[in-house]
């Protein structure tokens, strides 16, 4: 069950805002650096969190060992759904905040080669619903996904680095439902019978895990002097995600047409995390350095969402609403980032960017555990070096979803107000 609920929360974000931050489910911004600069930062990624953006970068690392660590908040505001059938069917969700630590670390070189850490939360989502209607499909949608990804960069010239890591990752879902559906509508047994719609309330309470492993390549090269160019992939990951949960349906009424039911006990449900394939370019001139960066997140492998379990719900509205697979049929999703960095004294560096992005979610399958929508967003953030040693930085980004309309086989109605606040503070270490 608990696979039922990661699948739909999955299917719900992000983030950024994820939806917290970016498409779908995936939060881009895991560094002080990536914030302040939008996640433009991938051919100059430069400092001590290459280790995760952009491995084959230590290579050109110029300190000796150093760790990195931050911690970031995120304030995600209430989303207004507003339907047009009724004002009783309208709903805002609860206002989410979270803390939220990385830690990074690169190696001192040994020979050409340089190995390095880097532990974040690439992907999850959070949603919570208390008005009657939403509630019913997503009382409460909440994910997270930390990484563990050890990597190696090795430089083949002064001009050309690659680089490659492992990754673990480890996820833990809940997803609960309250509220009351038609089970048999008026007259749809014939002959005038029910003379009125039977409803029953169906809930649902689960919880899961999964541990699951990819990997990630990367490459960069500096053809000219201040140019540097820059491709990374991250893979697939689908988390195969078992727990164990409680559904229940009520005997419908006012008739008590059909019996209710309580289900308690295992199942399980496969979610990906999707590849994303970056590529980027920076120019540096006196004290600034521009980068421009383009990526994109193959939703496209999200189909649909099919909980199983060991034995049958056996029961039709049980089934219908928490055993039939529901479509899904996200798309791949580009997104166009910029970010500047400028050098303001020896110990000054200042940074910012701006970006968009669009969203994987079509409108026959938006619903209450992800209204995504496309977003713009913009950052702004410093680093200011203390001693030779010790550093410490912070950052702010904002993010932007567009109202969104839709019309299927739940909502006719508008989504508002959808975005995300980061602020990140972090110090950086050379040991």
């Amino acid at each position: 069950m608990l696979k039922k609920s990661v699948q739909f929360l999955l299917g719900l974000m992000i983030c950024h805002q994820s939806v917290v931050f970016a498409s779908g489910y995936r939060v881009p911004e895991q560094s002080v650096n990536s914030t302040a600069l939008s996640s433009a930062y991938v051919a100059n990624a430069n400092d001590v969190d290459a280790a995760y953006y952009n491995p084959a970068n230590m290579s050109w690392f110029a300190a000796g060992m150093s760790a990195m660590g931050d911690m970031t908040y995120i304030n995600l505001p209430a989303i207004n759904y507003n339907d047009n059938r009724s004002p009783a069917l309208n709903g805002e969700s609860e206002v989410e905040n979270f803390l939220i630590p990385h830690f990074f670390m690169i190696s001192p070189k040994y020979h050409n080669f340089r190995f390095g850490f880097a532990l974040t939360f690439p992907d999850g989502l959070a949603k919570r619903w208390e008005d009657p209607f939403p509630r019913t499909f997503s009382q409460e949608f909440s994910m997270t996904v930390a990484e563990a990804n050890p990597s190696l960069s090795y430089k083949i010239s002064d001009r050309l680095s690659i680089g490659l890591g492992i990754r673990l990752l480890y996820s833990k879902a809940t997803v609960k439902s309250n509220g009351v559906v038609v089970a048999v509508p008026a007259g749809a047994l014939g002959g005038g019978q029910p003379s009125s719609a039977e409803y029953t309330r169906i809930t649902r309470d689960l919880d899961g895990d999964a541990t699951e492993f990819g990997y990630n390549l990367a490459l960069a090269f500096k053809p000219l002097q201040g140019l540097s160019l820059a491709a990374t992939y991250r893979s697939e990951v689908n988390l195969d995600m078992d727990g164990d949960g409680t559904l229940s349906a009520s005997n419908s009424f006012p008739n008590n047409l059909i019996a209710g039911k309580t289900y308690q006990g295992p199942g399980s449900v496969s979610i990906p995390v999707p590849a994303v394939l970056a590529l980027a370019v920076a120019y540096s001139f006196d004290k600034a350095t521009l980068e421009f960066a383009y990526d994109r997140t193959y939703w496209s492998t999200y189909k649909d969402i099919d909980f199983n379990y060991p034995v049958s719900l056996g029961q039709p509205i049980l089934t219908a609403a928490f055993d039939n697979p529901v479509a899904k049929n996200w798309e791949d999703v580009d997104a166009f980032r910029l970010g500047l960095t400028y050098l303001w004294n020896t110990n000054l560096t200042l940074m910012a960017g701006c970006g968009i992005d669009g969203n994987p979610i079509p409108d026959s399958t938006l619903s209450f555990d992800l209204p995504d929508s496309n977003a713009w967003f913009a950052s702004l953030g410093g680093k200011y070096k203390y001693s030779e040693q010790f550093s410490f930085a912070a950052a702010y980004l904002y993010s932007h979803k567009k109202d969104r309309a839709a019309i299927n086989n739940v909502l006719n109605g508008k989504f508002s107000g959808g975005g995300s606040h980061l602020l990140v503070i972090s110090a950086f270490y050379n040991f």
